[in-house]
């Protein structure tokens, strides 16, 4: 093993030899994520473990053995069975250094056939396991609570065809989103799915948790974008929902219980992907604007003159830029102002799609609902301008301990809920700030304090779920509910609703051993 410097505030990798990263997440060498510099300021991974900073019960399950070990070195080789305790380090802990589990092994299956023995093996023994892909979650449900053993899909990265007539493609679960997606690029089409974690975040991953991403408002989400999947229950029973029709109306539609259960359900092996046709022209546009009821009309205008060709609406507030300045040295291209927007159009005709996007920001400017904006046509120029919005979680862990918040909120109420919670919390925080998918109604809030601390979580929390409930909004728009947010799903889920989730639960996993403590909330 070489031990390296990263080129992320000079932190030791103590995996391989780390290599340029991939948007704002680092690799290794041996393509797995590189977590020396991860989280920089809660100097990872030294974080306080999951189970003494939340008040959680080990379930009843076994502990493992030597036999086990042996078992798992006998089907999938010594170098598959992962029990040095240096190399879990990364695996135990999640991207923001805020969770962390104790686990001793990590088990890195080929197949299907492979996860299959190991959860059928692990049923029996009763041994917890946590599904983990690129482990870049931000809810805690990629990482174990307690001794679980983790079970990786880094390994299960083969494309297996790519339909060009229908535009399916069929692949393994661990395929990394960026690498799939230059995959399916050359016959022309796109994974419906953009996430600023790409190049390290695993399609299994993403369909487990139903994430949503930049470009939502055009495609959709995963419900409708994955036509099937291949999940392993709990019992090693192989189910095959993999259907390649887009038009398939036999029975119960089974997929849907997987994608978005979070591997609580079963580990997701394979998938198939409606893929559209990669768009010839995309062009984006910055603006700056003075008032959220101008971001409003802008919206509007936006999905009015531009809806053929609108593929991403993002919002970003003045606190998120200023963190991105400050910490990543990015520069903004316009001046100064209280909201930003950025608004992407894909289509065929860039001529066409050019002009109509110029028109648009001429009359934005003319009419004062923006005050300032720029257009980039340019692919060094708009991945400038994507960086500024795509990194902005990544310049929040710089300052510190990071309460994350991905909710979704009804469009009247969605930055009102920044400032309440900015008025709310004073000067015990660094920064609250927001910024997200105004498209769908999607924000992530975010507030930085110098380290955890219990007093300012119990000001946040049920705080902010309970002023998501009275406007109607969802506690969890697109990262899933996972360890974090379990107790508090009641916030946006009946009871009736989350006493049919724990029959489906018991039902298709009686011992409870797939990512146990997550999605549901604790008996009590």
């Amino acid at each position: 093993m070489q031990v390296a410097s990263c080129r992320w505030l000079g932190a030791t990798c103590v995996r391989n030899l780390a290599r340029v990263s991939s948007g704002s997440v680092f690799h290794c060498s041996d393509g797995s994520r590189c977590y020396a510099h991860t989280s920089p300021v809660t100097n990872f991974p030294k974080c306080e473990l999951t189970s003494k900073r939340y008040p959680v019960t080990r379930g009843q399950f076994s502990q493992i053995t030597g036999d086990d070990i042996n078992f798992f070195v006998n089907l999938l080789g010594s170098h598959r069975t992962i029990t040095d305790a240096a190399e879990l380090e990364g695996p135990n802990t999640d991207w923001l250094g805020i969770v962390r589990g104790s686990s001793a092994t990590l088990l890195k299956p080929k197949t299907t056939e492979e996860v299959s023995a190991i959860l059928s093996y692990c049923n029996k023994r009763k041994l917890a396991v946590c599904p983990q892909g690129g482990n870049t979650g931000l809810v805690g449900g990629s990482v174990p609570v307690f001794d679980e053993i983790i079970i990786s899909t880094a390994l299960m990265n083969e494309v297996e065809s790519v339909d060009t007539l229908s535009g399916v493609v069929t692949c393994q679960s661990g395929c990394v989103l960026e690498a799939l997606d230059n995959h399916v690029s050359q016959f022309g089409l796109m994974v419906p799915l953009d996430l600023g974690s790409k190049g390290s975040c695993h399609i299994g991953g993403n369909v487990s948790t139903n994430a949503g991403g930049l470009r939502l408002l055009r495609y959709g989400n995963l419900h409708g974008s994955v036509l099937g999947v291949e999940a392993v229950l709990a019992s090693g029973e192989i189910v095959n929902c993999l259907s390649v029709m887009k038009k398939d109306n036999t029975g119960y539609d089974l997929k849907h219980l997987f994608i978005g259960s979070e591997g609580a359900l079963g580990l997701i092996t394979k998938v198939a992907i409606n893929c559209p046709s990669r768009p010839q022209a995309v062009n984006l546009a910055f603006f700056g604007l003075q008032t959220f009821e101008d971001v409003l009309s802008i919206y509007k205008d936006v999905k009015s003159k531009l809806g053929e060709i609108l593929s991403s609406c993002e919002f970003i507030d003045a606190s998120s830029l200023e963190c991105v300045e400050k910490n990543l040295k990015l520069k903004s291209p316009i001046s100064a102002h209280p909201f930003y927007m950025l608004i992407e159009t894909s289509g065929s005709n860039s001529t066409h799609d050019e002009e109509k996007l110029n028109t648009f920001m001429e009359e934005a400017l003319e009419s004062g609902k923006v005050t300032d904006g720029t257009i980039a046509t340019e692919p060094s120029r708009m991945q400038n301008l994507w960086n500024i919005r795509e990194r902005i979680s990544e310049s929040l862990v710089i300052e510190g301990y990071v309460h994350k918040y991905d909710i979704s909120l009804p469009l009247p109420h969605f930055y009102k809920m920044v400032e309440d919670m900015r008025q709310h919390l004073g000067t015990a925080v660094i920064r609250c700030c927001g910024y997200g998918h105004i498209g769908d109604g999607n924000l992530h809030l975010n507030i930085t304090s110098k380290e955890f601390d219990q007093e300012l979580m119990s000001r946040i929390e049920p705080t902010i779920f309970e002023w998501t409930a009275k406007v109607n909004g969802s506690i969890s728009a697109e990262h899933g509910i996972g360890f974090k947010k379990r107790n508090f799903i009641h916030y946006s889920k009946s009871h009736s609703a989350i006493a049919l989730m724990r029959q489906l639960k018991s039902l298709m996993d009686p011992n409870g051993i797939l990512n146990p403590y997550k999605v549901l909330p604790d008996n009590k």
